[in-house]
């Protein structure tokens, strides 16, 4: 269980991680609008897109609270 100033500290943390996510949809799409896409720098976006999205979930799952089954 997370301590008030933990639970703070990881909303803010994911509010910044959602929106460099968004931001880096907006880079990708506007590469590959860009004849010729640099593909190299397109992979290591989505490479970094799908790190942020891993954290993402790692911090919702640690506000969520416990749940018993």
């Amino acid at each position: 269980m997370l301590s008030e100033e933990q639970t703070i500290a990881a909303r803010a943390a994911l509010d910044e991680l959602h929106i460099e996510h968004r931001d880096l949809d907006l880079v990708i799409d506007h590469l590959l609008l860009s004849p010729p896409p640099d593909e190299l720098l397109v992979r290591r976006l989505k490479k970094r897109k799908l790190l942020l999205k891993d954290r993402i979930s790692q911090l919702e799952s640690a506000l969520e609270p416990d749940v018993q089954a």
